[in-house]
C-alpha cells in the first residue's frame, strides 16, 4: 500500500512538472523585478512600471533610497536595476557598473510663490549656496536671511546641482533633507527658502526660477539652453545576466514605445 501511494504522488509530481513546461499559447510564469534608487526618478518609474505590469503582468517594485543607496544595492546584489539621477562616477564603472541613460531631467532652482525673485544666473546661485550671498535684497527681493535647502549626501540630485554649480563641498545648508518631496515641502512653507528638485516633482507650491533668463522646460532641456539638468540612470552590473522578467523590463523603459510615457512624466527621453 506504501508503495502504491509513493508512487501516486511521484507521478502526481512529475504531472505537475509537465504542466509547468507545456503552458498554453507561450505564456510564462510572472515574475518581479526589483529597482532601487533615486528619489527623483519615481515619478517616471513608477508611470513605466503600471504600464509594463498592465502589459506583462510582471510586478515592478520601486525603493525610494536616493541614488548612492541604488548604487550600493546594484554592487550587494540586492536588486536587479539601480536609479541614479546622475552619471556613473568612474570609480563605480572601475567596480563593474554600467550607466544607461533613460532619460534628462532639469534641476528646478525653487522659492515660495511669493518670493519677488524671478531669476537667478547661475552664478549667483553658485554664491547663495556657498554663503557669499546670504539675504534676498541682495538679488532684487525683501530683506530676509536666504534659507539654504538642498539634499543630503549620496542624493543624486545634489551630486547633479553641486557639479553644474561648481559647489561640491562648498555648500552651506540650513536643511540637507532625504528626498526631494521634502524640499518642495520644505521651501513650500518658508518665504525665505530655495531649494533644487527634479523638475518632473515640482508643484504649484512652489515657484521654479528661470536661470540666466532660460525657463525650465523639456524643450530647453533638449536643446541644452536650460543649463541645470542632468540624466536619469539605470544602473546595472557589466558581468551579471538579469533576470528576464528584469531583462524584459529594462528592454521596455529603453524601447521606442515607452518614449510618450517618459515625456507625459515630464523629463525628456534620450532614445
Amino acid at each position: 500500500m506504501k508503495k502504491i501511494i509513493r508512487l501516486l504522488t511521484v507521478m502526481l509530481l512529475l504531472l505537475s512538472v509537465l504542466a509547468g513546461c507545456n503552458k498554453p499559447n507561450g505564456e510564462e510564469e510572472k515574475g518581479t523585478v526589483a529597482t532601487d534608487g533615486s528619489t527623483s526618478m519615481s515619478k517616471v518609474i513608477g508611470a513605466l512600471g503600471e504600464a509594463f505590469e498592465a502589459e506583462t503582468g510582471i510586478t515592478v517594485t520601486y525603493n525610494a533610497t536616493g541614488s548612492g543607496a541604488g548604487i550600493a544595492a546594484v554592487l550587494e546584489g540586492r536588486c536587479d536595476i539601480g536609479l541614479a539621477s546622475r552619471g556613473l562616477k568612474q570609480e563605480e564603472k572601475d567596480k563593474g557598473l554600467v550607466g544607461t541613460v533613460l532619460a534628462y531631467d532639469g534641476i528646478a532652482i525653487i522659492v515660495h510663490p511669493e518670493n519677488p525673485v524671478s531669476d537667478l544666473d547661475l552664478e549667483t546661485i553658485a554664491k547663495i549656496y556657498t554663503g557669499e550671498i546670504t539675504n534676498w535684497k541682495e538679488v532684487g527681493g525683501d530683506d530676509a536671511e536666504i534659507v539654504v535647502i538642498g539634499r543630503e549626501a549620496g542624493s543624486g540630485t545634489r551630486d547633479g546641482f553641486e557639479d553644474i554649480t561648481k559647489t561640491k563641498e562648498k555648500c552651506v545648508y540650513r536643511q540637507e533633507l532625504t528626498s526631494t518631496g521634502d524640499v518642495i515641502t520644505t521651501v513650500g512653507s518658508n518665504s525665505a527658502a530655495i531649494g533644487y528638485a527634479s523638475l518632473a516633482s515640482v508643484k504649484e507650491s512652489v515657484k521654479a526660477l528661470t536661470v540666466g533668463g532660460v525657463k525650465a522646460t523639456e524643450a530647453n532641456i533638449q536643446n541644452g539652453s536650460y543649463v541645470v539638468q542632468r540624466p536619469f540612470v539605470l544602473v546595472t552590473k557589466k558581468d551579471v545576466k538579469l533576470s528576464d522578467s528584469a531583462q524584459k523590463f529594462f528592454d521596455y523603459m529603453t524601447s521606442e514605445k515607452a518614449r510618450d510615457i517618459i515625456s507625459g512624466t515630464g523629463v525628456v527621453p534620450a532614445n
